[in-house]
């Protein structure tokens, strides 16, 4: 039986949940308080090219991704990059990354060796690793930098693994879960043992799948384009520049009061699906579900910034960009050349983004535009060597834009989602809970539908609905 439901997040989770409870004969109303749909999946014109300046690939080795793409008619307009061959920046030097590694964590200590990227004193550390006391069996979650500086010393931790997290999550691997971050790992090392040997079983799975093809994936004209896709199937309606201000439960379902004060009007649902950070979810539940509330506001996020550039006339190094650790005194956390890594159309010229901000680095992103790209220049002159003058630049900001996964973040998500149990016809979603990445969202997305669903039809969902 069709139901009224809205979804409060216009991003690629909110999206995605409209577009699965459409898909199951409800009439959807996504409510998005910014001027556009999308969320961090955003394309923006630089030297008249348009360019991804948030999310710019979708994990391909996840089907929910790819299985969306195909949904809505796109797989032949599906690419993969010409290279993802990245590089390091470590001890003032631009190293390679070395090969055969989990999340930095080394599998193969030939490859680590060939890469230049440790001391003596380091490899020796790693290469010791195995005969050292086994780890106790993995009980209790713990921080992917204690454990690595505890087995591998500190050199892996900052110049390895740090580089990879601060890229993907903005976060401190001091500060992050490796069970929420690295779940098969952390399920690898379930018997505890060798964590160098641990990681070489999973490197080692990997590399033996001859199914598991390209890593990454996009569309031609980038990731930026599946909101609008999903907008333009005309599944469910879209309300954009709107605000949820309040959801109430009334005896039939739900009430949204939307809107500016004083002007503020009461919208009636069957179900909800919320899919806002982590603050903003709070926000909406503190009456409904305190305890769940109380859960997403101890969530942490990072905000952000991306800085996009067009050049014309420049020599890069062969490959997709560099890393840099936090230990390396710039601003720069990561640099992408996109032309070299997307088959772009760009004119012939070398566009690139780089990315600046981690987790309490708040004060660098106080900076306006032009001087956060004046910052940026100086730190690509250091890292590529690009002194010429851009022939276009603009800056991307995320405020607040990803969760931190801590220690103790798969229990934490536990406890949020047996909170709204207690509320039939609400669901959630979104980065906070089980991935950061497009897939994750849209797993999360289709969760939640069906949670909403299997709720409105009086039914709890079945397994893998």
């Amino acid at each position: 039986m069709a139901a009224r439901v809205a979804v409060v997040g216009g991003g690629i989770s909110g999206l995605s949940a409209a577009w699965a409870l459409s898909g199951l004969g409800h009439e959807v109303t996504v409510f998005e308080a910014a001027a556009e749909v999308g969320g961090k999946l955003r394309r923006e014109s630089v030297a008249g090219f348009p360019i991804d300046v948030g999310a710019e690939s979708i994990l391909a080795r996840r089907p929910e991704g790819l299985a969306l793409i195909d949904e809505l008619g796109l797989t032949d307009a599906v690419v993969h990059p010409q290279t993802i061959t990245a590089g390091l920046r470590v001890g003032g030097r631009r190293r390679a990354m070395p090969a055969h590694t989990m999340m930095g964590i080394p599998a193969d200590l030939d490859a680590l060796r060939s890469a230049d990227v440790l001391t003596d004193h380091g490899l020796e550390r790693v290469a010791g690793e195995p005969g050292l006391p086994p780890l106790p069996p993995l009980t209790d979650d713990v921080s992917v930098g204690d454990l690595v500086r505890d087995r591998l010393g500190n050199e892996v931790a900052d110049r390895l693994v740090e580089p990879l997290l601060g890229g993907v999550y903005a976060g401190r691997a001091d500060a992050l879960s490796l069970r929420a971050t690295m779940p098969v790992l952390a399920a690898e090392l379930a018997e505890g043992g060798s964590l160098i040997e641990a990681a070489g079983r999973v490197v080692a799975r990997g590399s033996r799948n001859p199914a598991t093809g390209p890593v990454f994936a996009s569309l031609q004209g980038g990731v930026g384009r599946l909101p609008v896709e999903l907008v333009g199937a005309g599944r469910f309606e879209v309300q954009s520049g709107v605000t949820v201000r309040a959801v109430r439960r009334t005896p039939a379902g739900f009430a949204l009061e939307i809107g500016a004060v004083p002007d503020s009007r009461l919208v009636e649902f069957d179900g909800v699906v919320l899919a806002v950070p982590a603050a903003k979810a709070a926000r909406l539940l503190r009456s409904l579900a305190p305890a769940a509330a109380a859960e997403l506001d101890a969530v942490e996020t990072a905000s952000m910034a991306i800085a996009s550039f067009a050049f014309s006339g420049i020599e890069l190094p062969a490959g997709s960009g560099l890393l840099v650790g936090m230990r390396e005194g710039l601003a720069v956390k990561a640099v992408t050349v996109s032309s070299q890594k997307w088959s772009l159309e760009t004119g012939g010229l070398t566009m690139l983004r780089a990315s600046v901000g981690r987790i309490g680095e708040s004060q660098v992103l106080q900076r306006d535009d032009a001087d956060l790209i004046q910052l940026v220049r100086h730190d690509l002159l250091e890292l590529l060597g690009v002194a010429a003058e851009p022939v276009d630049a603009i800056v991307t900001r995320w405020g607040g834009g990803l969760p931190q996964y801590g220690v103790g973040h798969i229990e934490r998500v536990a406890r949020i989602r047996a909170a709204l149990d207690a509320v039939p016809g609400l669901g959630i979603c979104g980065a906070t809970f089980d991935g950061i990445g497009i897939p994750a969202c849209i797993a999360t997305a289709r969760a939640a539908a069906a949670v909403v669903h299997g709720s409105l039809q009086g039914r709890a969902p079945a397994a893998g609905e």
